[in-house]
C-alpha cells in the first residue's frame, strides 16, 4: 500500500517511515503542502497541519476535492475545534501526536476497510494496452502501473474521452487547467511531453499545429 506521508519535520518523517515499512508500506515523504498535492496518488494520506507553506487544512480540503483518497490527519494540534474543522473537510481519522505506531496502523486499517467497504465498484476503462481505473486515479500499461501525477492523469482522462476527435489547446487548458486560463501554453505541451513518454507507443497523441492535439488508440509494442 502506498502511503503519502505529508510531515514537515525530518526526524519525525524519517521515523514514521521506517515503521510503517516494517509493517509493509511504501511511504513517500511530502515535507511540504505544495509537494502533496503535486505527488502521485497514493493509497491512503497521513496529513500534518502545520506545514511551512500553507495550512494542513487547506491540504486536506484539496486532497479531499480531488477524489476520495483516504486521509488521516496526523497533528499536535489537539482541540477539539481543529478535530471537528478537520473531519468535516473531509478527514477520515484524526490521530493526536504523539502515538503509537501500533495504534496509528490500526486506524490507517480501519480506514481503508471503510473506505473499500464504501466505494461503488466501477470497471476500468480499456484502450488497447492501455487499462485506466478512475475511481483510484490509476494508470496500466500491459499490466504494470504507471505512475502519474494528478494533472498528467486529468489530462489522459480528458484526451481519452475525446479519442479521434482534434481538440483545440484553449479547449485543454481551459477544462484542465483553469476556466479562466489566458496566455502560453507551453505547459500543455510539457505535459503532453511527459505522457508521450510515460504511455510509449500505446496512445498516440498528435500535434496538430496551430490547433490543438488528437489522441488515438495504437496497436504499438
Amino acid at each position: 500500500m502506498r502511503v503519502l506521508l505529508v510531515e514537515d519535520d525530518r526526524d519525525t518523517a524519517d521515523a514514521v517511515r521506517r515503521s510503517l515499512t516494517r509493517h509493509g508500506y511504501h511511504v513517500t515523504w511530502a515535507p511540504t503542502g505544495h509537494a502533496a498535492l503535486t505527488a502521485v496518488e497514493p493509497d491512503i494520506v497521513l496529513l500534518d497541519l502545520g506545514l511551512p507553506d500553507m495550512d494542513g487544512l487547506d491540504v486536506c480540503q484539496e486532497l479531499r476535492a480531488r477524489g476520495d483518497v483516504p486521509i488521516v490527519i496526523v497533528s499536535g494540534r489537539d482541540s477539539e475545534t481543529d478535530k471537528v474543522v478537520g473531519l468535516e473537510l473531509g478527514a477520515d481519522d484524526y490521530v493526536v501526536k504523539p502515538f503509537r505506531i501500533r495504534e496509528l496502523v490500526a486506524r490507517m486499517r480501519a480506514v481503508t476497510r471503510r473506505h473499500h467497504r464504501d466505494r461503488p465498484r466501477t470497471p476500468p476503462d480499456v484502450y488497447g494496452r492501455l487499462t485506466v481505473h478512475r475511481p483510484a486515479h490509476r494508470v496500466y500499461l500491459d499490466g504494470t502501473e504507471v505512475p502519474l501525477r494528478p494533472k498528467e492523469f486529468t489530462l489522459l482522462t480528458f484526451l481519452t474521452d475525446r479519442l479521434e476527435e482534434l481538440v483545440p489547446r484553449e479547449t485543454i487548458m481551459s477544462a484542465v487547467w483553469d476556466a479562466n486560463w489566458y496566455g502560453s501554453t507551453k505547459t500543455l505541451d510539457a505535459h503532453v511531453s511527459v505522457l508521450r513518454r510515460k504511455l510509449g507507443t500505446a496512445l498516440r497523441i498528435e500535434s496538430v499545429r496551430g490547433v490543438g492535439f488528437r489522441t488515438s488508440v495504437t496497436g504499438g509494442t
